[in-house]
């Protein structure tokens, strides 16, 4: 069960209470996400991992089994195996509110806030060994010693590693916005994931997200406001919260400025709404509905398709 091809042996700390590896139905062809509930393989994300350079396969090495976390998996190398949990205190050596960033890249966000927020603990989801080996060098630069990464799809990590109410923070920035109709489905924010991550977050704790595509943003917006268990936080009149003062420019944010585009930010807190279960997890397919379903995005004068889509999006 190694999740990175590296001569250190990664931290351990997850604890598994894996069902017997089994194929059929309830299993998923890629990412495992709720077995009977979520039976889809759609991920997030085409894996595109080249080999390393040599500095990065250094980091890999000297660096590993300080930041890195290996998780047990269902039938791929990014899947994570139901009945898995994260053994908190055991990885950080304390309990302590945690933040998780979908999509970490290559660490420069959480290289730069997390070693200002030293009674946090911070944990990132990325799946491409060389953006992996370059935030492992980043966070030993930093000083960032409250930051493990793991290597597998956020989604499957979110629901399998860590229960109801365990969350005080997720960051999505700068995600895939996937631009064609028919790929859509690969969208990280989706209905689904909304629905998951109400049930993950604490009451009061935030989800923040960015983009620097207009129709991505849109369908953000719509996504988050159809799932009741958020609310946005500091939105303006047309929804949008301003920039994170705490997020630094990444190449990411900078290539979209280059390009001219508008960095849209968004911040959603969890709420208890008369009813709810907090410590409900959410059902993932909804009888009768469509898991896949297109949010109404649209606006006055925007053509949701119109925007070419470049090599592998943002990420």
């Amino acid at each position: 069960m190694n999740t990175v091809p590296s001569p250190a042996e990664p931290s351990s700390g997850a604890r598994t209470r894996q069902a017997s590896r089994q194929t059929g139905p309830d299993r998923s062809a890629g990412a495992h996400r709720g077995g009977d509930r979520f039976r889809r393989g759609v991920v997030s994300f085409v894996r595109r991992s080249p080999r390393m350079n040599t500095s990065q396969e250094h980091a890999m090495a000297r660096l590993g089994g300080r930041y890195l976390v290996e998780v047990p998996h269902d039938t791929t190398s990014t899947s994570v195996a139901p009945g898995s949990h994260l053994d908190l205190e055991q990885i950080f050596g304390r309990r302590a509110p945690l933040t998780m960033e979908i999509g970490s890249g290559s660490g420069d966000v959480l290289a730069a806030v997390a070693p200002h927020h030293p009674e946090r603990d911070f944990i990132g989801f990325e799946v491409y060994l060389p953006s992996v080996a370059s935030s492992l060098t980043k966070l030993d630069r930093a000083g960032a010693h409250n930051v493990r990464i793991i290597v597998a799809d956020a989604a499957a990590g979110i629901e399998h590693l860590i229960g109801p109410g365990e969350l005080d923070e997720l960051w999505t920035f700068f995600a895939d916005p996937w631009h064609k109709k028919r790929h859509h489905k690969r969208r990280i924010v989706s209905p689904d994931l909304a629905r998951l991550v109400a049930s993950r977050l604490r009451p009061g704790a935030l989800w923040r997200l960015a983009t620097d595509w207009d129709d991505y943003a849109w369908w953000m917006l719509d996504v988050l406001a159809a799932e009741p268990g958020l609310e946005p936080c500091d939105a303006g009149d047309d929804g949008f919260a301003p920039r994170w003062s705490e997020r630094p420019l990444t190449r990411y944010e900078r290539k979209g400025l280059d390009a001219g585009r508008a960095v849209h930010d968004l911040s959603w807190r969890r709420v208890d709404r008369p009813g709810d279960d907090p410590l409900a997890t959410p059902a993932l397919d909804r009888p009768g509905g469509d898991p896949l379903a297109t949010p109404a995005s649209d606006r006055p004068g925007d053509d949701p398709l119109a925007t070419p889509e470049g090599p592998g999006g943002n990420r």
